[in-house]
């Protein structure tokens, strides 16, 4: 039987992320999951696709989410009074619009320095209402898509093996940014499979696979672009239907709870992989 070995929720979209023992899961995800977003002044969504030193950039959020501080190397730290009341102004993820609360010149400011580019900081606002697609339709932050990004870490020894054929070194699971990570599974890719997962007095319905982009090139430690791996090995052997490459799994959150580092993940429903 699988269970959690890591839970990690990133309360800024594309930066650091926060680790921990035990977390409430609500509908959108782990709480606070992608509560924020950096922007463009225009209202575009920032991503370490094209910003990759939103890697280095370290938010970490109070437990009742009132509070918001950012740091980063060089730079010092700035706490930000989290606004969930003010104007909403249209923003844009993906080519879809949706609704932020701008959080303030100071945080602008502090961001385009880091960034070298100017930028707003955003937030969900309380009616955010976004629907994911997938098999199991859900809801979600500000996150790519569905509310939980699931790996094994069976499925990242097997990416790691083949990187050793190449003669190149492991790597660090950080750079899948999964909220849930799951030991026990001999197969890799077995959370492929999964169709409906129960951790603690959780529940969870599988949406789709993870297609993998340039974020996974990004060192989470340093924002630098680090080559052509991952994606390079991946396209040898995780080859997507849909195209892309394909690596973890996302899920949609059926039943709210406490998820915590120890639980077990039993999987109730299984079924074939869409790779």
């Amino acid at each position: 039987m699988a269970r959690v070995v890591e839970l990690s929720y990133y309360p800024v979209k594309g930066c650091a992320g926060t680790s921990a023992t035990e977390a409430l899961l609500t509908s959108a995800g782990l709480v606070h999951d992608r509560s924020f977003m950096v922007v463009s002044e225009e209202g575009v969504y920032r991503t370490q696709r094209r910003d990759p030193r939103l890697a280095v950039i370290r938010p970490a959020v109070t437990a009742d989410g009132e509070r918001l501080t950012l740091s980063a190397p060089g730079t010092e730290a700035l706490h930000v009074p989290v606004d969930t009341t003010g104007t909403r102004r249209t923003v844009d993820l993906f080519g879809t619009a949706y609704r932020g609360i701008d959080q303030g010149d100071a945080a602008a400011d502090w961001l385009s320095e880091v960034l070298r580019a100017r930028s707003r900081l955003v937030r969900v606002p309380p009616e955010h209402d976004r629907v994911t697609d997938g098999l199991t339709p859900g809801t979600s932050g500000y996150a790519d898509s569905c509310a939980l990004h699931v790996v094994s870490r069976s499925t990242l020894g097997l990416l790691d093996r083949k990187l050793g054929e190449r003669g190149t070194g492991p790597l660090p699971m950080n750079r899948f940014r999964p909220n849930i990570v799951l030991d026990g599974w001999d197969e890799p890719h077995t959370e492929d499979r999964a169709r409906h997962l129960r951790i603690g007095d959780t529940e969870l319905g599988y949406a789709k696979l993870a297609i993998r982009c340039a974020v996974t090139l990004v060192e989470q430690e340093s924002g630098a672009r680090a080559g052509p791996e991952p994606l390079r090995t991946l396209a040898g052997y995780r080859r997507a239907a849909e195209g892309g490459v394909a690596f973890g799994a996302k899920f949609a959150v059926l039943r709210p709870g406490r998820v915590s580092v120890g639980d077990d993940a039993v999987v109730t429903s299984w079924g074939e992989s869409e790779q």
